[in-house]
This record gives structure tokens, C-alpha cells and sequence, in this order.
């Protein structure tokens, strides 16, 4: 069975030369989760995935009850494909990390291309270990025990800056949640928990905390710490959603551009002092 790695970038990224029977067969999974902590997104291309072998591939790598396991997630904004959260789909045009509204995000994200945007509609992923790795010590004191409040509705604030109160209201019904800035993970490594979602620093003036956001923000997303990937058919990607960030370049979104969603459910909560799920 094939398995090969090579490094995308010198920072974040590897591509895996391998076929569908090593995926499916779970053999590789060890290695498949040691380089998502090594390297956070890995491209395996070419090879054509039904959605019930991408399930089965997502079930080789663990699983933990969530309504999002088991299941497979249309990301698009085809309301034929998508009919009741194409909307949220807006969300993904800005830098974040999936689930900030709950206290244990997933842990590993699985996109297959179906269909793809004639123009834009690349994703961009950025290593927040790395990031937090190379911040200056002033840095690191300044903000190793500052929380900040996330909600769902400030992910869109690029992208839809005057949302209709349909919209609002359904954002709203995500409750606001506040995690640490800093992620002390188990493993002893710590990254950034930088997300558009985030909106307030506690403690902090408002106009002070948006300015740190906001300078966090432009360092994490480094060229040095971003892989940007070019779609292609065929293409698996799979990436750290603990130790990256991820967004979609723009596109139009009548085009009909389609990934099928999978997730394996992490037990690392944002918040190390929260008790893990049981797995």
C-alpha cells in the first residue's frame, strides 16, 4: 500500500501520496495523525471518494458522539444541495476555526472537491502553533491569560456587514461563548485561539482589545505560517482544526462550487480547565 509525505511548505502543509485502499484500509492512521500535529493540513489528490468511503476513511481516524460525526455536510450555497444553512456559508470567507460557539471543537475537518469555482474559491489555512511559537516574549506575557468571548453573529461581520434579522436571529441562537486566547494543549504546546468569532477581550477596553485582535490576527496569518490551496477535482483535504485556522477566498456564489464535509470530533477542549468528552 503506498504512503509517502512531502512537505508543501517549510511552516504548514503536506501532500500524501497514497490510494483509497490504504485510506479506507486505517492502516495509516497513526502517521496520519502524528502529521496533522506536525503539519496541519495534509492534500492527498486524485483519487475519487464516494461519500460512503469518505465516511469510512473519517471513521478510521476515531470518532466522538457529535451531530456532525457520521454524517455528510454539503458546503454550498446551492440551497438544492444546502436548503436550511447555506447562509453560514458566508462565515467560511473569513479567517477561523471551526466551532468556536462550543467548549470541545472539533479536531480533525475532511473536505472532498465535488465542484469548483471557475474564479477564487481556494482555501487559505494558517498554523496557529507556529504563530504563537515565534510571537515575541512581551507578547506571550501580554496575552497568555486573557480570555475573549466569541459569537457566532462576529464571524460575519466581514463578509455580511448588514445581515437581515432573519439572519440575525438565527446566529443568535448559537449562544456566545469565551475561551482562552492562548490553547495550553495536553501535549504541553500551546497556539493562538484566533478567530473571526472573536469579538471582546474580558477586562479589556474595547477599542484596546479590537486593536490586539486585530494585530493577532495580521501576525497568524503570516505569509510564512499560510498554505493556500488551489482546488483541483479530486482532491482530499484534511486539516488540525486544534493548531489551524482556515478560510475561502471569494467567490460567486451562484456558481455552484460543492465540498463534502466530514469531521472527527475532538476531547480537547478550548479551555483546559472544562473536562474532556468521554470517548
Amino acid at each position: 500500500m503506498t504512503f509517502k509525505a512531502t512537505n508543501l511548505t517549510p511552516r504548514i502543509g503536506a501532500r500524501l501520496e497514497t490510494d483509497l485502499p490504504s485510506l479506507l484500509s486505517g492502516e495509516h492512521a497513526g502517521e496520519i495523525h502524528r502529521l496533522l500535529v506536525d503539519r496541519g493540513v495534509l492534500l492527498i489528490r486524485g483519487i475519487a471518494i464516494t461519500d460512503e468511503q469518505q465516511i469510512a476513511f473519517t471513521q478510521t481516524l476515531g470518532l466522538h458522539g457529535d451531530h456532525d460525526v457520521g454524517v455528510i455536510y454539503k458546503v454550498s450555497f446551492d440551497k438544492a444541495e444546502n436548503p436550511t444553512h447555506a447562509d453560514y456559508n458566508y462565515g467560511n470567507f473569513s479567517w477561523h476555526i471551526d466551532r468556536t460557539d462550543t467548549d470541545v471543537p472539533p479536531y480533525i475537518t475532511i473536505l472532498a472537491a465535488k465542484r469548483l469555482a471557475s474564479e477564487g474559491g481556494q482555501t487559505e489555512f494558517a498554523n496557529t502553533y507556529a504563530a504563537w511559537d515565534d510571537l515575541p516574549d512581551e507578547d506571550k506575557a501580554l496575552i497568555g491569560n486573557l480570555r475573549v468571548v466569541h459569537r457566532v453573529e462576529a464571524s460575519y461581520r466581514e463578509a455580511l456587514p448588514d445581515p437581515t434579522p432573519e439572519q440575525l436571529a438565527q446566529w443568535r441562537t448559537h449562544a456566545a461563548k469565551t475561551h482562552p486566547l492562548v490553547w495550553h494543549h495536553r501535549s504541553g504546546r500551546r497556539s493562538l485561539i484566533t478567530s473571526m468569532s472573536g469579538c471582546e477581550v474580558v477586562g479589556m477596553d474595547k477599542a484596546e482589545g479590537d486593536a490586539l485582535l486585530s494585530r493577532l490576527m495580521a501576525w497568524a496569518t503570516r505569509p510564512e505560517y499560510v498554505y493556500l490551496h488551489e482546488w483541483q477535482l479530486g482532491d482530499i483535504v484534511l486539516w488540525n482544526n486544534t493548531g489551524t485556522m482556515h478560510r475561502a477566498r471569494r467567490y460567486d456564489t451562484q456558481c455552484g462550487r460543492l465540498m463534502h464535509r466530514t469531521v472527527v470530533q475532538g476531547d480537547e477542549p478550548f479551555d483546559t480547565g472544562r473536562a474532556p468528552l468521554a470517548a
